[in-house]
């Protein structure tokens, strides 16, 4: 049960939408950190007098941070989406989203079977295609911005035919071979799982394989080595007959999906350079939002993930959020699976007893390689039963934890930024966007990636609500057009 309420102004809507040239700064920014921290996140939990149920469901917001010799500038705007457009002029929520569906009639339920519209309120995650910057979600729709101004510029389409409504919001980038690795779910009478490549700077994907699969499961991210690409396919489960009876009941897109532990995790393994599934590999049902990292260790795939024993789609909830009384969150474990291709044994340990969530490693460095720092958010001791509070750097083969705290205060997730012509794994910086429950704003927060202390910090004038996932990308800067 949660006990402080501090955390509850990132489930409001924030409207305002501004430009600041310059922020003060407490500290001293790095002159070598030149560019653009990216934030992506539900911002608006209402239109007109109906309410969101979920924080998967709310309105998009962009929000941008730019580095430029040691100064800061800032500014956000919602991502004029199809979605938020036909809203905002009903007055009203017009479109289903993740966990809301709109009020229809029987036979409006019947002829949207007919005009199936997945909402392009794309909250979830930043992705960079071929010069493009978009905002992603978990469906196929792709919504470009212009990454000076966050100014919407429209849908995106990929210049090729792979199907599939439904795919994750955590593309996988190799940076070696210049390839992004990402799959679709094409739940249909017969439904596949459709892997693909995209080479840096390409617009057109390439189809790895196609997996046939009878209940597709909810995927939100998978795992990358260099040689396989593993899908963990958890016992959230959907039956393509079950969406159209469910349709036709007006049921929003989540409730689809059922939990069916007895069926087990299965890890779908897929060798890259032949594109084929070479194996899948059972272990006891869990579930989990976010893979940390994956690598080879001879016969053996080491797959890092922030796991819980069943699925916790039902905790984020606006409902059981704003209950102060009766919040309930569940704790996300640090687990390393080892999946073992020739007897497909699979095992898992924890790596730490600090509850993680929203993992970031060096990927540049790191990426489908052995590592050993981690960071995240997690739980305070001091208000373990508080919302996400903490910043966690999880030292994996030394088994040491250093940490952020600040009472009233809620970390987003760490985005490392390494220091450029770095050899130390941690040798950089993390940026994580921080709600202050106290001063009822947020802030940029700075800690050095290596002492994880705090270096700097810089605050916005309003609360920004809990998002979700951000990049940062170099040398992005503000330009004449701004």
């Amino acid at each position: 049960m949660l006990k402080s309420n501090n955390f509850q102004l990132g489930l409001t809507t924030l409207e305002q939408e501004i430009t600041l040239e310059q922020l003060s700064i407490q500290g001293e920014i790095p002159l070598w950190l030149n560019g653009s921290l990216f934030r992506n996140g539900p911002s608006k939990f209402e239109v007109g007098n109906q309410q969101y149920r979920h924080l998967f469901d709310g309105l998009a917001m962009l929000h941008k941070f730019t580095f430029k010799e040691g100064k800061v500038s800032y500014r956000n705007r919602f991502l004029r989406s199809e979605t938020y457009r036909k809203n905002l002029k009903a007055g009203k929520i017009c479109v289903d989203e993740f966990a809301t569906s709109i009020n229809r009639s029987i036979w409006q339920n019947v002829g949207s079977l007919l005009n199936l519209e997945i909402s392009d309120n794309n909250n979830l995650n930043i992705a960079q295609i071929a010069g493009h910057f978009l905002a992603i979600t978990g469906s196929a729709n792709l919504i470009e911005f212009d990454p000076y101004t966050l100014e919407t510029l429209g849908k995106f389409d990929y210049t090729d035919n792979i199907p599939g409504l439904l795919t994750t919001g955590h593309p996988q980038r190799d940076f070696e071979k210049q390839e992004i690795i990402n799959f679709t779910t094409d739940i249909s009478q017969n439904s596949t799982y459709n892997i693909y490549r995209l080479f840096f700077g390409e617009t057109t994907r390439q189809l790895i394989t196609s997996i046939p699969v009878a209940e597709p499961a909810y995927i939100q991210s998978f795992a990358l080595t260099e040689n396989y690409i593993i899908l963990p396919e958890f016992p959230l489960l959907t039956n393509p007959m079950n969406l159209i009876s469910q349709k036709l009941k007006g049921k929003p897109f989540i409730d689809n999906f059922n939990w069916k532990p007895e069926k087990m995790t299965r890890f779908l393994v897929i060798n890259r350079k032949k594109s084929e599934l070479i194996g899948i590999y059972e272990t006891e049902a869990c579930f989990a939002l976010n893979q940390v990292n994956a690598f080879e260790n001879q016969d053996e795939i080491i797959l890092d993930l922030c796991a819980y024993p069943s699925h916790v789609i039902n905790d984020y909830y606006l409902s059981n959020l704003r209950n102060t009384q009766e919040c309930k969150l569940s704790k996300p474990e640090l687990r390393r699976y080892k999946i073992a291709l020739s007897s497909k044994l699979v095992n898992y340990e924890l790596l730490s007893e600090q509850f993680l969530e929203f993992p970031q490693i060096n990927s540049e460095k790191c990426q489908s390689k052995k590592y050993q720092f981690v960071y995240g958010v997690g739980f305070a001791q001091e208000r373990h039963n508080d919302f996400f509070n903490q910043l966690l750097k999880i030292d994996i083969i030394k088994q040491k934890v250093s940490r952020w705290y600040e009472e009233g205060c809620y970390p987003g997730e760490p985005i490392f930024v390494p220091q450029p012509n770095s050899e130390q794994e941690d040798e950089g910086i993390v940026l994580s966007l921080v709600l202050d429950g106290n001063q009822s704003n947020s802030f940029l927060l700075i800690l050095d990636g290596h002492s994880f202390v705090e270096i700097a910090r810089t605050k916005v004038p309003h609360h920004i609500p809990f998002g979700f996932h951000g990049q940062y990308f170099q040398g992005i800067f503000e330009n004449s057009h701004a």
